[in-house]
């Protein structure tokens, strides 16, 4: 709804009434939010087919209007307060964007702004930048290849916010910048996240897209390079996902060398994703958590000679399997996703890589085109001029007497018009020549050149009417760019079975314990010989036993929550104690959620049988127990269980057996659980079981043979779904208390 004010007077005074005015919801989104989000998605947060999002594309022209290409630097201060003609945004975020794009920042492969000054870094996020008045910048030489033809019409210039100005809609890049710096967006609903690669592969996998658009991307462009180094573990199927779709990922790690003498590690280049103190952090927290025992300091020690993370090793501490270890259970490998998600036409697209040098070549064929029309047009309006020119220069005489007798100002061009049957544009072009040009060298050098333009009018046309002839002439941009800024790769490829993987090689003790868990959290893990001594179980006041098993040490348990969420754990994670003590309180030991709390537990074994979830609604759903398996370290599922409905009772069956169902009615249903179809889904919202009355609910289930009802037969069902029957009083003495209260 929305609400519109409007003045009343009353006894006090003028005061402020809202009027509550009806809107459908599709309208208010219509109006109100579809503006915002479009606006986030072409004007801010996705960049377009020259590879630049709004505010850098305002910036870097900023510079340029600025003689910033090839002159002397100047105060950040300066380039941020002239950039807010264009980009009314705040300083900071101009600032920010500024420091992004610098040679010092090291956030691109090849930056478009040469910096002096503390940029920060990119792969350090305690590296902040100084002050805009204490650094300074200028366009970087590549900036030659991003403004090729800008004042030569081949782009558009559209106004600015005000109408004050113009700028340019896109910047008429020379090679494919979409694909060569990286670049990350959040929009409204969407997302773009491009990883660069490397500038001479990109320019040879151009040049041979435009000699065949059928040929093989991976063979000149062969994995994304990052300014931060690393190596790409490269899949080439992953690879050809992300060419051919835009969407994808890649894995990069560390760098690292080994220092013998000195018995430590150097990480000198990591993933692009992370950061050291990320890196830092996890390290330090499995130490913490004993998991990681190689270890006995670790500290960043970069420099101006560049990153470098020294890690302290012990004495006999094998440096390839550490590394193994922490390239797993750290940032040190991590995976880049891809999402190629570029603006075309104004419109958010997402493309592989022939889909993006498709349309960038069909662009900068357009931006060619444009910049020679362009040349064109001005030659023809000079050899227009010269035309007129070399008529008067013909009989210079008859000019000179028709001026001379001509009395008004105004009549010597109209008069010059009639005499040599020229237009006006001519015509004062002739009339404004010095007295000094006419002489017979003046007159041989603007014949020869009217000769000479006319032939490379001719030529521009042919190169207008001929694809081919563009063509050539973006190829031999490319080679030109190649020639002058292609650098070698940062960033190094391995193959998927030349890293060696680490496997954990964990020895637990195997031994008979028992487990009990209390309904408020509290866990135990007991050994025979300890409950042999005592017996007697310790709960807070209020508390009480709600499940227990006999098991063994190594066996894996699982833990599931009100909130939907299962969390797994092996009981060797918890320390041995005594039926004296309170235990561990699961909910602080597993890092659940605040106010979740344990409403089941169940030891999965070899993961047969099911689990059954009675939902107040009358439903039931039967989840194969496999699919809670997990091949990874993951230690929480969410989603264990269908949330559409307030759980009742869990329950773990190894085999179908008989079940009872109560409702608050009370009625009870026996049924057998092979009538439920079993499930993979884990949210599945199950089948009805229990067909119930107004105002009445499912209350719990368990095990037929553990109610104490007399006569089975009286309650059971042959069919799915079923109302039960009513509790006889003699069938309730026995009420079982379900796991859910």
């Amino acid at each position: 709804m929305a609400r519109k004010k409007n003045d009343s007077k009353t006894a006090a005074g003028t005061a402020a009434t809202a009027e509550i005015v009806r809107q459908p919801i599709t309208e208010t989104i219509e109006k109100n939010f579809m503006p915002y989000a479009m606006s986030v998605i072409v004007s801010r947060a996705l960049p377009a087919i020259d590879g630049f999002k709004p505010s850098h594309r305002k910036l870097l022209y900023t510079m340029y209007k600025m003689g910033l290409l090839g002159g002397d630097r100047t105060k950040s201060a300066n380039v941020v307060g002239q950039t807010m003609r264009l980009n009314p945004h705040g300083d900071q975020a101009i600032y920010a964007t500024l420091v992004r794009l610098t040679r010092g920042n090291e956030a691109l492969l090849h930056p478009f702004i040469d910096s002096k000054g503390a940029f920060g870094k990119h792969y350090s996020s305690d590296m902040d930048y100084s002050a805009a008045r204490y650094t300074e910048c200028r366009l970087d030489r590549l900036c030659n290849e991003i403004f090729t033809g800008i004042d030569r019409d081949a782009v558009d210039m559209v106004d600015n916010y005000d109408n004050t100005m113009k700028e340019p809609a896109l910047l008429p890049t020379t090679f494919p910048n979409i694909l060569v710096s990286a670049n990350q967006g959040i929009a409204v609903g969407m997302a773009s996240q491009l990883c660069g690669f490397n500038l001479g592969e990109v320019c040879d996998t151009t040049i041979a897209y435009l000699k065949n658009p059928d040929c093989d991307l991976t063979e000149t462009l062969l994995a994304p390079d990052f300014p931060t180094g690393g190596e790409v573990i490269c899949d080439v199927d992953a690879l050809r996902e992300i060419y051919s779709t835009g969407r994808g990922g890649v894995k990069v790690r560390a760098r690292w060398r080994y220092d013998k003498k000195e018995n430590l590690i150097e990480v000198y280049e990591i993933p692009y994703t992370t950061t050291t103190e990320a890196i830092m952090d996890k390290v330090a927290e499995l130490i913490k958590a004993g998991k990681v025992k190689e270890i006995t300091d670790m500290r960043d020690e970069t420099d101006l000679n560049g990153l470098k993370l020294t890690i302290d090793l012990k004495r006999g501490t094998d440096p390839d399997k550490l590394m193994q270890k922490l390239m797993k259970s750290t940032t040190l490998q991590d995976t880049m996703s891809c999402n190629f998600n570029v603006l075309i036409a104004g419109m958010p697209r997402v493309m592989g890589v022939r889909e993006l040098l498709d349309e960038w070549c069909a662009w900068r064929t357009e931006c060619v085109r444009r910049r020679v029309y362009f040349v064109m047009s001005k030659k023809k309006d000079k050899l227009h001029l010269l035309k007129g020119l070399k008529r008067i220069l013909l009989d210079i005489d008859k000019a000179i007497k028709i001026i001379r007798e001509t009395e008004a100002e105004a009549d010597v061009v109209p008069n010059l018009m009639i005499g040599f049957g020229i237009d006006q544009v001519q015509a004062e072009y002739v009339a404004e020549i010095k007295l000094r040009n006419i002489n017979k060298e003046y007159i041989l050098k603007r014949v020869e050149e009217t000769s000479a333009l006319q032939d490379e009018i001719e030529d521009l046309e042919d190169i207008l009417a001929r694809p081919a002839r563009v063509k050539k002439i973006i190829v031999a941009e490319l080679e030109d760019v190649r020639k002058k800024y292609a650098e070698p790769r940062r960033t190094g490829i391995v193959y998927g079975h030349e890293v060696e993987e680490y496997t954990e090689e964990t020895t637990v003790d195997d031994y008979a314990v028992s487990v009990f868990l209390s309904r408020e959290g509290y866990f135990k893990k007991i050994t025979p010989a300890s409950l042999r001594m005592n017996a007697e179980q310790k709960y807070k006041e209020g508390d009480a036993l709600a499940q227990s098993f006999e098991t063994s040490n190594a066996a894996e348990v699982m833990f599931f929550t009100d909130r939907c969420q299962v969390y797994k754990s092996r009981l060797s994670d918890f320390d041995d104690t005594k039926a004296s003590a309170l235990g561990d309180y699961l909910p602080a030991k597993l890092g659940m959620d605040e106010g979740e709390s344990v409403v089941y537990m169940v030891l999965p074994g070899d993961y047969r049988g099911w689990m059954l979830f009675f939902f107040e609604n009358g439903k039931a759903a039967k989840v194969e127990l496999s699919a809670y398996r997990t091949t990874s370290n993951r230690r929480k599922l969410t989603g264990a269980y269908s949330d559409k409905s307030p759980l009742r009772t869990a329950l773990c069956l190894r085999e179908d057996c008989e079940l009872a169902v109560y409702s608050t009615e009370p009625r009870v249903l026996v049924f057998s659980t092979a009538l439920l179809g079993s499930k993979t889904t884990r949210a599945t919202q199950g089948v009805a079981v229990l067909t119930l009355k107004k105002k009445f609910t499912l209350d719990y289930a368990c095990p037929a043979e553990a109610t104490g009802i007399a006569n089975l037969a009286r309650y059971r069902a042959r069919s799915l779904p079923a109302v039960g029957a009513l509790l006889k009083v003699e069938d309730s003495d026995e009420k079982q208390i379900s796991l859910m209260d």
